[in-house]
């Protein structure tokens, strides 16, 4: 046979498999055959692939993380309080059941009783900071301070070895230390430097602002609650109330009530840092 002919034979075969599979993903698509319900399982063979894809994907971007010292027990009671306050509705602990929500997820946000079986510490710090797409892991670096990061990550390298028991002494002495509450509120002070617009654009979807508005640059879906944000930066009030300035925008971020009581826009607990990124970037809008 002529490789002219061979070639076509091969290319036209290749193209009509592309289109039959392209044919086959707008039906399963478009005619709702998948059944996106919580309560059906995945395929094992779907769970087995995601699982492996998602753990290479960790291990690729965590491999230059530095690692700090671990083995302070002060930093790990810290972690202990948080991973109370943050990872048990989900993960459970020794001794203490999921919350319903995350018995119900799918993925299934397995127990961390055997976390340093699968993860180095590092790739742990990567997981609680930047969360997993398809999942209700959150990106925490949005609500947690790096240090917080570390002490769970502290915390965790102890939990595969406590019992019930001795789990609930550590919550028992994170107590008694009378810890502040982990976490990132408008509270917290402002970070040195300059706004950082990627991070702005980031922080609007980490705060759940694509919800209500549907914002230019911002993956969301079709929202109609609140009022688009595209052109923002020609507005020339914010909210009805306030002159449209950086400073101005910030501030209405973190302080909605009391800017401008009984708003339907809630105080979502925006940090300094974050109201200060996404003004500047919602003021690129023009």
């Amino acid at each position: 046979m002529p490789k002219a002919k061979l070639f076509l034979i091969v290319a036209a075969t290749t193209l009509g498999l592309a289109l039959a599979g392209l044919l086959g993903g707008a039906l399963i698509v478009y005619g709702g055959l998948y059944n996106v319900a919580a309560t059906r399982q995945h395929w094992q063979v779907t769970h087995s692939v995601l699982e492996t894809a998602m753990r290479q994907s960790v291990r690729v971007r965590a491999r230059d993380i530095q690692e700090p010292p671990l083995a302070d027990e002060r930093a790990a009671l810290r972690g202990a309080a948080c991973f109370s306050d943050k990872c048990v509705q989900c993960h459970g602990a020794p001794g203490v059941a999921q919350g319903d929500i995350g018995k119900s997820m799918q993925p299934l946000p397995g127990p961390l009783v055997d976390v340093n079986r699968h993860w180095r510490p590092r790739e742990l710090y990567w997981l609680v900071r930047h969360g997993l797409k398809m999942t209700g892991m959150p990106a925490w670096e949005y609500r947690l301070a790096d240090g917080e990061i570390w002490d769970l990550v502290a915390f965790m390298q102890y939990l595969p070895g406590l019992s019930a028991t001795q789990y609930d002494q550590w919550q028992q002495k994170a107590t008694a230390m009378a810890l502040p509450a982990c976490g990132r509120s408008s509270s917290t002070p402002m970070p040195p430097g300059p706004a950082d617009v990627q991070r702005g654009r980031q922080a609007l979807h980490q705060h759940a602002c694509t919800a209500c508005h549907s914002i230019p640059g911002v993956t969301g879906t079709a929202a109609f609650v609140g009022p688009p944000l595209d052109r923002f930066a020609s507005r020339e009030l914010i909210a009805g109330t306030l002159p449209n300035s950086q400073e101005n925008l910030a501030r209405w971020l973190m302080h909605t009530q009391k800017i401008k009581p009984g708003t339907a826009m809630p105080e979502l607990g925006v940090a300094p840092q974050d109201a200060r990124d996404i003004a500047a970037y919602l003021l690129t809008l023009h």
